[in-house]
């Protein structure tokens, strides 16, 4: 079964269009390459596609080494908003960008939906 690159995108693009305070999403591989994404202009998908499988490679060690168990998600919070990085599937990233403005909770059912989704298109 071959990956409908369209039907992800349109996935990504609606999830940042439709959900309240999203800036910008990215689905990538866990080496770090960019799939599809929608994200805030003048940032580059592969700068954040490398980036974000980084983060999520430090951080599966962390809880490796801490005996945290699967790392769930990393929530990044800094002074204009939030970063997000879940584990879609075993090979596949999501990246959420969010203001500040976002409920923690409820951008984080909307990121659990989504992932179910992506999973659903990914096999």
């Amino acid at each position: 079964m071959s990956i409908d690159i369209h039907q992800l995108n349109d996935a990504v693009r609606d999830f940042v269009t439709g959900t309240l305070h999203v800036q910008g999403a990215a689905l990538v591989t866990a080496e770090g390459l960019p799939m599809v994404s929608t994200l805030p202009p003048g940032l580059e998908e592969p700068r954040a596609a490398a980036m974000a499988a980084a983060v999520v490679g430090i951080g599966d060690r962390i809880g490796a080494e801490l005996q945290r168990g699967d790392m769930q998600h990393i929530l990044l919070e800094g002074a204009n908003g939030y970063s997000i990085l879940t584990s879609c599937t075993s090979d596949t990233l999501f990246l959420v960008l969010a203001s500040r403005e976002a409920k923690q909770g409820v951008l984080m059912l909307e990121i659990k939906r989504m992932i179910a989704q992506l999973a659903q298109f990914l096999g």
